[in-house]
C-alpha cells in the first residue's frame, strides 16, 4: 500500500468546512471513496494511529479536518491519482462557493459515478494516467531520477 499526502490550500479549506461537497465531475469520484479524521492536534500520538486506519476504513481518500488530504492506493500511481483528483475537487469547491452557493450533483447521477469511473478506466486507476505523466515528467525535468 502506498500513500500520498497533500497541505494544498484546497484541501486544507474543505477540511476547515463541512466536507466535500458533490458539486464536480473530480468530487463525484473522491466522494465514492471519501473518509473523514478530525483534528487531534500535531500528529505525535501513537494512539491515533488506530483511530486513523479505521476513519479511512475501506477508502482510498480521506480528508484530514482542519489539516489536510490523504489517499493510499495499491500504487504509487494509484494513490498520486486519487490524491490530485481529491485536491482538484476541493480547489474546485472553494472556488465555487466563492462566487456564492453552488450546485450540487443530482443524486440519481452520484448512485452510477463508481461503476462509471471502473467502465471508463477497466480496473486499470492510476496505471492508464501514470506512464503518460512519467513522460511528461522525463520531458519537464529530465534529471529527476538521478
Amino acid at each position: 500500500m502506498r500513500d500520498s499526502y497533500a497541505y494544498a490550500g484546497g484541501g486544507r479549506g474543505v477540511g476547515a468546512e463541512d466536507g466535500l461537497l458533490p458539486i464536480s465531475q473530480q468530487a463525484t469520484v473522491a466522494l465514492t471513496a471519501l473518509g473523514y479524521h478530525d483534528y487531534e492536534g500535531i500528529a505525535v500520538s501513537e494512539g491515533e494511529k488506530p483511530r486513523l486506519a479505521r476513519d479511512l476504513g475501506d477508502n482510498t481518500c480521506m480528508i484530514l479536518r482542519n489539516h489536510g488530504l490523504l489517499a493510499v492506493g495499491v500504487t504509487v500511481a494509484d494513490a498520486f491519482l486519487s490524491i490530485y483528483n481529491l485536491q482538484r475537487a476541493c480547489e474546485i469547491q472553494v472556488l465555487a462557493q466563492a462566487g456564492g452557493t453552488p450546485l450540487n450533483v443530482d443524486p440519481s447521477v452520484l448512485a452510477t459515478v463508481k461503476q462509471n469511473v471502473a467502465t471508463v478506466t477497466r480496473g486499470m486507476a492510476g496505471a492508464l494516467a501514470w506512464p503518460g505523466l512519467l513522460r511528461k515528467l522525463d520531458r519537464v525535468n529530465p534529471g529527476y531520477a538521478d
